[in-house]
């Protein structure tokens, strides 16, 4: 799961320029703000499907809780969640780490925000949430890599092929054909992500590019 932030409802002020035989489609460069909206959203990656998604205004602590509840909610109880995130502060929150602990009936002392115990700080409330042993539980990305996480291969597909030539003459009118392409996407264009890449070979040495 990740969050797609600032997404503009532009209104382009001419159409596009038609396309000529070696040339590439062209924008006109006036346009007319009318918003922005986030998305957040969370793919199962052995369907290839938006599991959850919620179009809203803002980002913080209280709409990232929301989120996960509901993403939670639409799997059933017996499965194991591991949500792949990157380490916004908002992913490793009092409030959500509060919210877990109640979900897996964990009743050990949580101690206090900026004082002691798992709650103390950002650091012991990742370690927290990382806990392989807890139901539900995230694997965050490190820092600057959130390349990493499967969604955003998805959120460039929904720039290219709905935000980006897009048109719109509110942030109402965004957030319908976000989720219609979001439809769209489950029904017949979703499949289970396939990840080729092995990782490097620290052994091997990277051969100079510029060398003769």
């Amino acid at each position: 799961m990740d969050e797609k932030t600032g997404i503009q409802a532009l209104e382009r002020i001419a159409r596009d320029q038609v396309m000529e035989e070696g040339k590439p489609r062209r924008l006109d460069c006036g346009y007319t703000r009318h918003g922005t909206t986030c998305l957040m959203a969370a793919i199962d990656v052995a369907k290839g499907q938006l599991v959850n998604h919620r179009l809203h205004a803002t980002r913080n602590e209280e709409d990232f809780l929301t989120f996960i509840k509901k993403t939670v909610a639409v799997i059933p109880p017996e499965d194991e969640v591991i949500f792949i995130a990157d380490q916004l502060n908002i992913h490793k929150s009092e409030s959500l780490v509060k919210w877990i602990a109640e979900q897996i009936k964990f009743d050990a002392d949580l101690g206090i925000k900026n004082y002691k115990g798992i709650l103390k700080n950002m650091e012991s409330r990742k370690a927290f949430l990382e806990n392989p042993q807890h139901r539900i539980r995230f694997v965050f990305t490190p820092k600057h890599c959130s390349w990493l996480n499967p969604i955003e291969n998805w959120f460039g597909k929904l720039q290219r092929q709905v935000i980006k030539y897009g048109n719109f003459s509110s942030v109402k009118e965004l957030e319908n054909k976000i989720e219609k392409y979001i439809e769209f996407y489950n029904q017949c264009l979703g499949k289970p992500l396939k990840w080729k890449f092995k990782g490097f070979i620290k052994a091997q040495k990277l051969k100079h590019l510029n060398s003769d």
